[in-house]
């Protein structure tokens, strides 16, 4: 028998939930009579209203229609609500200083708000007149989870210090919030990059990513098999959410066919871990570049006269091996204008002061002239095969003379034609520098080089298509750029300058690039 109280409790939960369902309903109607639209608003973000009907989700702009009904909203107090999820590194450091920097820039006062550890929020005001425009809700999470709440329609953006994986990509669609992996649906905002560690007390001063990676695994276990004193190796790491570890794992462990050692100590905060090889001459650890407190850098090195330090321009031209570019992802949906707006500042020379000012590095174009170069072209020399004459040498030489190397590098994913993430966002950035006439140069080259497998011929000819195709990627992105203005040509030099060795996944990809050479 059913109680008069659990009776009760029932229609007091159904009157409750029809009167919810009810306050959604709303009625659309175009500004002539001609047009209505009834239904269940499901969201409204400033300018279009979305509304679940008997056509289907639709979206309708607002300018357009009256809106009639208990759901409709008050659209002079109408605050756009953004949440944002993610990587601690990004919601910590980066996006801070992003949405100071947006705020200063569109006229808002901001005032933080902290909730806990792992919550805060950035409320936007309008400074003449104090209306609220925007809440920005930031949840300090991790990569993984910050894709779940995007996923699960609870964040706006996702911040992460990966790439989608591919059953994210699946699962997106499945949602209907498009796709994930599409260059309209992510920004690369900022780059960082891990780094091998150790105390300033230890002698050892660089280290090839195959030691990097016995070293991690367990097989080298002594500093004496690095040149330096014998004393065992302590291994620090992040713990394993960490995904500045999976892009370790990822690039240099797994593709060995190593895993990493079981005698990892790990720790939750970069912090930690920097603060206890500091302190341990024996120690050993990966950090960030933005993170290393004071431990020292080792700088990676290869047998086919390959260095690279963790300097900017490395990052910026993915030279260096491990960078880790921090990306934001959307879903495929309209954000309200103020999160437009904001998603767009973050392309802007003035977003990139604030990329520095928050210890990262940034994605402004540097430009490096070819007599700089010395060391590469040693390298082009030194490692140049059998099939490389000392003829193409030399146009190699005579083409580039004269001319700056930017920074902007397209590398492919695992020997594929198609970009990786970092070189995605390359193309918008090299298209919107062609728009806005910032480049200042008569003429870009885009060069194609190759890893040094299969004949010299069909490298070459490879190496030119790649760079040909970077090309009218870039062309096709920048719809409002003079061309009339600069000239665009390609070439391609194949296997002639390597700059890592072939032994490796990691060195062939290194090889695989299109450069740009201005003039």
């Amino acid at each position: 028998m059913i109680s008069i109280r659990t009776a009760f409790a029932a229609v007091l939960f159904h009157t409750v939930l029809a009167a919810f369902a009810s306050a959604q309903d709303v009625t659309l109607t175009s500004r002539d009579g001609s047009v209505e639209i009834a239904g269940t608003l499901l969201g409204y973000d400033g300018e279009f209203y979305r509304v679940d009907s008997d056509y289907g989700v639709l979206t309708v702009d607002g300018t357009g229609v009256l809106c009639a009904g208990p759901g409709c909203p008050d659209l002079a107090a109408f605050v756009a609500n953004i949440a944002v999820s993610g990587a601690g590194t990004i919601a910590n450091h980066l996006m801070p200083s992003l949405i100071e920097a947006f705020a200063r820039h569109q006229g808002y006062s901001a005032q933080r708000l902290v909730v806990s550890d792992a919550e805060f929020s950035y409320v936007l005001n309008e400074s003449d007149t104090g209306r609220t425009a925007a809440r920005f809700t930031i949840r300090v999470t991790t990569s993984d989870e910050g894709f779940a709440d995007l996923l699960s329609d609870e964040a706006d953006i996702a911040m992460s210090l990966r790439e989608v994986l591919p059953e994210e990509v699946t699962r997106g669609i499945e949602a209907g919030l498009g796709r994930l992996s599409s260059p309209a649906q992510n920004r690369v905002v900022a780059l960082d990059a891990l780094v091998p560690v150790v105390s300033t007390r230890n002698s050892v001063l660089e280290i090839s990513p195959e030691e990097l990676s016995q070293v991690f695994s367990g097989k080298i276990s002594n500093w004496r098999e690095l040149g330096g004193i014998d004393a065992p190796i302590v291994l620090h790491a992040p713990d394993q959410k960490s995904s500045i570890l999976n892009v370790f794992l990822e690039k240099i462990v797994l593709p060995a066919g190593r895993h990493l050692s079981a005698n990892v100590q790990r720790h939750r905060t970069n912090s930690d871990l920097v603060d206890a090889v500091a302190r341990d001459p024996f120690a050993i650890g990966l950090s960030t570049l933005s993170g290393p407190g004071n431990a020292r850098p080792l700088t990676l090195t290869g047998g086919c006269g390959f260095r690279s330090g963790a300097v900017p321009e490395a990052l910026k031209s993915e030279d260096y091996p491990l960078t880790a570019p921090l990306f934001l992802y959307l879903k495929g949906r309209r954000l309200p204008a103020v999160g437009r707006e904001f998603m767009r500042f973050t392309q802007s020379p003035a977003a990139q002061i604030a990329v520095l000012r928050a210890g990262f590095v940034d994605q402004g174009i540097a430009r490096t002239p070819v007599r700089r170069q010395g060391e590469r072209l040693a390298n082009a020399i030194r490692n140049a095969g059998p099939e490389i004459g000392l003829t193409e040498l030399k146009r190699l030489v005579a083409a580039l003379d004269g001319s700056r190397r930017l920074s902007v590098t397209f590398r492919f994913d695992d020997g594929a034609s198609t970009l990786d993430a970092q070189s995605r966002s390359n193309v918008i950035l090299l298209a919107r520098a062609l728009e806005t006439g910032t480049i200042g140069a008569n003429e870009l080259t885009f060069v194609g080089f190759s890893d040094g497998l299969g004949a010299a011929g069909a490298n070459k000819r490879l190496s030119r298509q790649r760079a040909a195709s970077v090309r009218e990627a870039v062309l096709h992105e920048a719809t409002t750029a003079d061309l009339g203005r600069i000239s665009l040509t390609v070439d391609g030099f194949g296997e002639a300058m390597p700059m890592a060795c072939d032994d490796t996944e990691w060195g062939r990809q290194v090889n695989r690039r299109v450069e740009i050479w201005s003039r």
